[in-house]
């Protein structure tokens, strides 16, 4: 006869039906949350659009602007759609447009990857945060129309100087932010990490990273339409081509309709993908329960 005594197991009637009934609950609500950020998000860019619309037609009105310099929405419309030459022009600007956008993307990258890397840098070590902090403060208050020949004579008219010229838009809005979220991370989480002999990139990844995600796609929000500004900087003072190079020869030429509705299509672009970072943004934050801090 064995000796050894089996106990019996616990169990609660009904608990696997209560927790799935819980766990249903709670993906109902991450799902209607989730709708509600995205149709939030939506709501806001169609009002970003008529308010855009609304400024530029009663600003023409109230300035009295002439018709042969000041373009509205039927003009640029015209222009792209119903004049002979609409083809053409849509194929020209288009294709301008394209290249801006895609110039957008190499500042873009560099200059949100410099500004986590440099921010995690400062999270990691506070005596190199103190010691570059300041510098990229004083670099940030020179003009970059002061620093694009510098720019231009050591990188040459070439995709780099767009790398540079795009990043150093977008580096500086995007290190402040980030390095605020950083800093964001709760203390006691991070005790809590060190109490288990955590390191500081322990605690880089396992607090201060994910507590900073809100931070991070404000960052990448307003990277953007930095990242546009820097292209057709870059475009105009250094490289050419796209709409930054364009512009100039079709105001030395009187084409206004053409300049209208150049600024018409990049301020769309801007607008757009701005809005799509930001619909990512709010259904993200939401399914990760930091909706509140979005």
């Amino acid at each position: 006869m064995s000796d050894t005594i089996t106990s019996p197991t616990l169990s609660v009637p009904g608990a696997s039906e209560q927790f799935g009934k819980l766990e249903r609950e709670m993906r109902r609500e991450v799902r209607a949350s989730t709708m509600r950020a995205l149709g939030r998000s939506i709501l806001t860019f169609v009002l970003t659009i008529v308010a855009v619309v609304i400024i530029w037609v009663g600003s023409l009105w109230v300035f009295q602007i002439s018709p042969y310099v000041g373009k509205g929405p039927l003009d640029v419309w015209n222009f792209l759609v119903t004049v002979p030459s609409a083809a053409a022009n849509r194929e020209q600007l288009f294709g301008q447009l394209w290249v801006t956008l895609g110039h957008s993307l190499i500042g873009f990258i560099a200059g949100l990857v410099v500004a986590l890397l440099v921010a995690m840098l400062f999270q990691l070590s506070k005596g190199v945060e103190h010691a570059l902090m300041p510098m990229a403060m004083l670099l940030r208050s020179v003009p970059l129309v002061a620093m694009a020949p510098v720019i231009i004579l050591i990188f040459g008219r070439d995709i780099a100087s767009v790398a540079v010229i795009g990043g150093i838009v977008v580096l500086f809005p995007a290190l402040v932010n980030i390095v605020f979220g950083l800093k964001s991370a709760s203390p006691q989480m991070n005790d809590l990490v060190t109490v288990y002999g955590g390191s500081s990139w322990t605690r880089l990844r396992k607090v201060a990273l994910p507590s900073s995600s809100p931070e991070f796609f404000a960052a990448v929000r307003i990277s953007v339409p930095g990242a546009i500004t820097g292209a057709l900087l870059a475009e105009w003072l250094a490289v050419g081509g796209g709409i930054g190079g364009a512009v100039g020869g079709y105001i030395a030429g009187a084409q206004f309709s053409a300049v209208w509705t150049a600024v018409v299509l990049v301020t769309g672009a801007a607008l757009i993908l701005y809005n799509i970072v930001q619909i990512l943004e709010s259904v993200a934050l939401t399914r990760l329960g930091m909706g509140n801090r979005a």
